[in-house]
């Protein structure tokens, strides 16, 4: 890391009263803790399929149905 990032690094970490260790920890604990897209997809997917309690196939419109047009 260059100087000057460093310095301000540590200038932002004596204003919140830690270390920039202690910064850069809190950081990665958080982008480690953090879900990726798939797994956030993942969980919405399971969520969704928790709300669907039953399906059966003759709920669906019959195939005469879907292909009726109105006149």
């Amino acid at each position: 890391m260059d100087d000057e990032t460093y310095r301000r690094a540590r200038i932002k970490a004596a204003e919140l009263e830690t270390s920039v260790s202690a910064l850069v920890k809190r950081y990665l604990v958080e982008l480690a803790g953090e879900d990726s897209e798939f797994e956030r997809l993942a969980a919405l997917e399971r969520k969704l399929r928790e709300r669907v309690v039953s399906f059966r196939a003759s709920d669906r419109l019959p195939r005469e149905a879907i292909h009726e047009r109105r006149r």
